[in-house]
């Protein structure tokens, strides 16, 4: 079966019509307007891809772009660290794409490189196997980032590392967890946050019982969605139609890959290399306790925090970006002074400028 048969009924016109029109009709019946926190970055590309905030009323549904890109809410100082490790002697450091320009406190990893750092980026944590085979004088350091979704691979990195007994390669943990920081938004009255599109990508992994809490809690609809435009004006639909009857659960709209359980022999991985930390600092929320993993003691020889001496430096952000404000849910891309201008996709001044997944990219690539 060709690919797009899969993708064709989700981009269909009429389809996407007739659910912008069902939108608008029941969202006039709604007693107050809906703030709706798309929390993946991979969510807001398609609002704006495919101009649906343009197809809503915007009187009574609002969109509120969350901290869902794994790049933009790393903060100035793991970056900074990042930064380090790579200009040390005898290191390779090894991380996603994403990252070649997210500014730290010396620069990017992009700048690292050019001054003679050996700085590689990868499409899948695996090929750091290769490397460390092909340079065993060398120290290899996975520096990895991402929630829910990508860690996995790196549990699946770190068990073949073991099996393959290869004893120079290392791991900086950034990876992060999705419903602490969406609890902290919800708590903050100025983001004026009352529904969820929840992350499918995420929820492939987790499956949906993570957001149950924050729906018991708060009582707000909460709907995981697929990416393609008919699967975020369907979910849209469910979120209006659970406001109207008062009827606050987690609904599943993206149920064709998305289960209650979630992958649990992806689970099962995590679990067996990593524990919750005590706390993370994300770039314009601050430290949110047991929001992010770190290695299991058991695993600590692997750990590039332990087995490198590098200095922690308090990174500020630059004062002239909004970054922080946005992922809080307390600004808008274009309420940034700079967006556009002295911050492009060319030149950026923050991380959600930076990330394919980042609010400010979306923007500026597809209009506000």
């Amino acid at each position: 079966m060709n690919t797009l048969d899969f993708i064709t009924p989700y981009r269909d016109k009429d389809s996407i019509k007739a659910l912008s029109a069902k939108i608008n009709q029941l969202s006039h019946k709604l007693e107050s307007p809906l703030y709706i926190m798309e929390v993946c970055g991979g969510h807001t590309h398609t609002l704006m891809k495919y101009a649906l905030k343009n197809l809503i009323d915007s009187t009574f549904i609002n969109f509120i772009h969350g901290p869902g890109c794994p790049v933009c809410i790393m903060p100035k100082s793991r970056i900074t660290q990042a930064y380090q490790l790579a200009m040390l002697e005898n290191v390779i450091l090894v991380t996603l794409g994403d990252m070649i320009k997210v500014p730290g406190e010396f620069g990017n990893l992009a700048n690292a490189r050019s001054r003679g750092a050996d700085v590689r980026f990868v499409y899948s944590p695996l090929d750091c196997l290769q490397i460390a085979r092909e340079n065993p004088h060398k120290k290899i350091v996975y520096f990895a980032i991402g929630f829910e979704t990508t860690t996995p691979m790196s549990a699946a990195l770190l068990q073949r590392v073991i099996d393959e007994g290869i004893t120079n390669l290392y791991f900086h943990i950034n990876h992060v967890l999705v419903p602490p920081p969406v609890r902290e938004i919800l708590k903050d009255s100025r983001a004026r946050v009352n529904a969820l599109i929840a992350p499918s990508h995420v929820s492939v992994i987790s499956g949906s019982r993570i957001y149950e809490s924050l729906c018991e809690d708060f009582k707000i609809p909460i709907v995981i969605s697929g990416f393609e435009p008919v699967d975020m004006l369907d979910s849209i639909l469910r979120i209006i139609s659970q406001k109207l009857e008062a009827k606050y659960y987690v609904s599943t709209q993206y149920s064709r890959v998305v289960t209650k359980d979630g992958n649990i022999k992806a689970r099962n991985l995590i679990n067996k290399y990593f524990e919750i930390a005590p706390s993370f600092t994300w770039r314009g929320l601050g430290d949110i306790p047991n929001s992010s993993l770190r290695l299991k003691e058991e695993f600590s020889r692997y750990d590039a925090s332990l087995h490198f001496e590098i200095p922690y430096i308090e990174s500020k952000e630059n004062k002239n970006c909004l970054c922080g404000e946005i992922l809080k849910g307390l600004a808008q891309p274009r309420d940034c002074r700079v967006f556009g201008k002295a911050c492009t996709p060319q030149k950026p001044l923050g991380s959600c400028m930076v990330s394919s997944e980042g609010a400010c990219a979306a923007y500026y690539k597809y209009g506000a």
